[in-house]
């Protein structure tokens, strides 16, 4: 059995904080939210970003990946 270091479960434990807000925030089911993530960038963004982001108000956040999927042709809901 793999044991994560520290890192790695902090980063987890980020996605799986952010993802469910952001589906919230924009009245998606938690999948859509994730797929919405994914099609339009916010995915890689928080992945290559989470020590940054982690940091900061979560609203802040959420609104900030929301205008990248914009910009990437993500919708307005």
């Amino acid at each position: 059995m793999r044991v994560l270091d520290e890192k790695t479960k902090n980063h987890i434990s980020f996605v799986g904080f952010i993802v469910p807000e952001f589906a919230e925030a924009y009245k998606m089911d938690k999948s859509e939210g994730y797929h919405y993530l994914k099609n339009y960038g916010g995915m890689n963004y928080i992945n290559n970003h989470w020590e940054a982001l982690h940091m900061e108000n979560p609203r802040n956040v959420i609104r900030e990946i929301f205008e990248l999927c914009q910009k990437n042709g993500g919708w307005m809901r």
